[in-house]
């Protein structure tokens, strides 16, 4: 029993990896902590729905909804944050602006898709397949190996391409990424866009596991991304994947042992215990900026 729920927790912490990591990518090049990222989720899932409902293949729809996410995520920080940016604006500002675009994003998917609950395809549906005598469904296995192929797709842009390298730049030291010639406003710009893409990708991954979509979806799997984020280090990626493992695991114990009604407080009574240990996260600096 033990075993089936930890490795159900690690299936569905790769989401909340995904969903860490598009935090930790913002916060590591700007400080900053990106609200609107649980509605851009739910962007995600619904252009996903959107490209479904035209007869498009789940993997034509994934693809669909990661580009589109991803440049709706760019778009809001060239028209927004930069433009605050520029002006010199604290963060708190930035912080309030995309809360707003968060509202708006949430606001204007009722109106488009209604606020009642849609049903969207499963993943995938190919039989179960037993794991040292766990039986685990096609969807859970599918969701799984998506996340964890993506999150290595990232890695590898983010430590062995130019684009990664120039990330890395800026996040340690913006000034001086810009006196060696880096186009800082681009970077973060292609920040926006994986971060929408972290998202999105996960929107469709629990919409196609739990085979429903909704505008408010993003709200609850933002909070827990977010705690994920915290508890691993906040800026850290891979700090970010094990935050989202733990979750995952704590959660799916939480539920078999004290009942459903701790499946939303588990994420953060593990952040809770986590930060009085240790504030930073588990592999946070201390030197980290909050915000």
């Amino acid at each position: 029993m033990i075993l089936e729920q930890i490795l159900n927790g690690v299936m569905l912490g790769m989401v909340y990896a995904l969903i860490a990591v598009g935090y930790s990518l913002v916060f590591g090049i700007l400080k900053l902590l990106n609200m609107a990222h649980g509605a851009i989720y739910a962007f995600g899932a619904h252009m996903a729905f959107l490209a479904v409902s035209m007869h498009f293949g789940l993997p034509a729809a994934l693809i669909f909804s990661a580009t589109v996410t991803g440049i709706l995520s760019a778009c809001m920080d060239s028209v927004i944050l930069a433009p605050l940016r520029a002006k010199n604006a604290p963060n708190i500002t930035c912080l309030i602006s995309v809360m707003g675009v968060s509202y708006i994003i949430q606001n204007l998917m009722m109106i488009l898709f209604g606020s009642t609950k849609k049903n969207f395809p499963k993943l995938f549906d190919f039989g179960n397949v037993t794991i040292f005598g766990v039986t685990l469904t096609s969807a859970q296995i599918a969701m799984f190996l998506i996340a964890l192929l993506f999150l290595m797709m990232l890695t590898l842009v983010v430590n062995y391409t130019k684009a990664g390298l120039a990330m890395r730049a800026v996040r340690e030291n913006t000034r001086a990424a810009n006196l060696m010639g880096i186009d800082v406003r681009r970077i973060v710009t292609v920040t926006f866009f994986l971060s929408g893409v972290c998202a999105a990708v996960g929107g469709v991954l629990v919409s196609g596991y739990y085979q429903m979509v909704y505008s408010t979806m993003g709200t609850e799997a933002g909070l827990k991304g977010f705690s994920a984020a915290v508890l691993g280090g906040i800026g850290v990626l891979h700090g970010s994947v094990i935050g989202g493992i733990v979750i995952g695991v704590a959660e799916a114990l939480a539920v078999t042992y004290l009942g459903g009604s701790f499946r939303s407080s588990t994420a953060y009574i593990v952040l809770f215990l986590v930060l009085l240990i240790r504030p930073s996260g588990i592999f946070g600096r201390h030197d980290v900026d909050k915000v």
